[in-house]
């Protein structure tokens, strides 16, 4: 983590704000209106500058089936921390950013059943509907997948992620109205962190759903501490929750985890004995404990492992006399995001979920200075408001 914040020091003391048209070096802000807009471009780790704020920027006439929406709130993930480090490789110049709170301004859809000024969330990716992917439940695998905060600007509207003041919706994104007890912030947090782990629930075989005994979560951040209050509410007896940040404890418990620090040593006598393992800290190294722990007939879901480094030292063998179940998850569907926001609002008032997000919010101008508080994880989520 250490190398991680060495580098964001560097690479933020290179940051430059010129104005979009690059020609004057000095702060440069061109006149807003309603028909403008604010990002923060995202040019390269090894770019100069890194990051260009570009103001008074022309928002894109609006095609079928899209929606311009205004950002409320963004939170920042940990897949841009990777990226601005460039341990993740994303194209660029881009927009980074791709959990947010956003409001409708216009659109041009159908029979669509959100109003001019409703909060809403939307599915992180936009697909087509109609290939083998998509038809087979499987539609964040779309042949033609478009993912906000994750594509060059030139590959849609320039206003593809969420730092910024808005974006283009596309057609074939799903698009919810929020609940009014859902703040801002925490609404952020719906269409990535909440929703895949909703998704990684709804994934449990049926003989560990009836069992509902013990499971493991590892990772004590945004995936596992909604993966806590999921697996409570679907009727797990108990809840442990790993992790290596003790100021994270109180949170586990509120979420209604029993967390432990060193899961090996803590957890010695408790072979065979665990219903389910959910893999959410991005270690290989935890699989062979996890595995361990998981009883006959048991279910391991990896979800954090999302990057190369993730070699497992398992057996065939492991796995086989176990009967296990081993499965990947990767983002989810757009059911399991409207199942997201109706667990949220019925939960609303029964696990804290406000403590989740920082109570210092950061505005666009200063997103370098929330990524660095980001990656200090002191709160599972950073807070940007344009």
């Amino acid at each position: 983590m250490m190398n991680f914040q060495k580098l964001l020091v560097k690479k933020f003391l290179e940051i430059s704000i010129v104005n979009s048209k690059n020609i004057n070096p000095k702060i440069l802000v061109r006149p807003m209106s309603s028909k403008t807009g604010e990002r923060f471009v995202f040019h390269g780790t090894n770019a100069n500058p890194v990051f260009q704020m570009e103001s008074g920027v022309d928002l894109p006439v609006l095609k079928d089936g899209e929606v311009l929406v205004k950002v409320r709130a963004a939170t920042i993930c940990l897949s841009d921390i990777h990226t601005v480090c460039g341990t993740r490789i994303e194209p660029t110049p881009s927009v980074l950013g791709h959990e947010a709170c956003v409001e409708i301004v216009s659109h041009k859809r159908n029979n669509f059943d959100l109003n001019i000024g409703d909060r809403a969330t939307f599915s992180i990716a936009d697909t087509c509907g109609t290939c083998e992917f998509c038809t087979n439940d499987l539609s964040q695998k779309c042949v033609k997948l478009f993912k906000y905060g994750h594509a060059a600007m030139s590959s849609g509207s320039g206003f593809n992620g969420c730092y910024a003041t808005h974006i283009i919706i596309r057609s074939g994104t799903e698009v919810i109205k929020l609940p009014h007890e859902i703040s801002d912030g925490l609404a952020a947090t719906i269409n990535c962190a909440l929703a895949t782990m909703v998704n990684c629930v709804d994934q449990l075989p049926d003989n560990v759903k009836r069992s509902r005994k013990k499971a493991l979560i590892q990772g004590d951040g945004m995936l596992g501490l909604y993966g806590c209050a999921l697996l409570k509410e679907l009727g797990f007896e108990k809840v442990y929750c790993s992790g290596n940040k003790k100021i994270r404890d109180d949170l586990v418990m509120g979420f209604g985890g029993i967390p432990i620090i060193d899961e090996v040593k803590e957890l010695e006598n408790e072979t065979n004995k665990f219903d389910c393992v959910i893999e959410a800290c991005g270690s290989p190294e935890v699989v062979q404990n996890g595995i361990r722990l998981l009883k006959p007939g048991g279910a391991y879901i990896f979800v954090g492992m999302v990057h190369p480094k993730s070699g497992l030292n398992i057996t065939g063998e492991q796995l086989i006399r176990k009967c296990l179940t081993l499965k990947g998850i990767h983002n989810y569907q757009g059911y399991h995001l409207k199942k997201s926001v109706e667990f949220l609002k019925n939960t609303i008032n029964k696990y804290p979920y406000q403590s989740l997000i920082s109570p210092n919010v950061f505005s666009l101008n200063n997103l370098p200075d929330a990524i660095n508080m980001a990656i200090s994880k002191v709160y599972p989520r950073i807070c940007v408001k344009p």
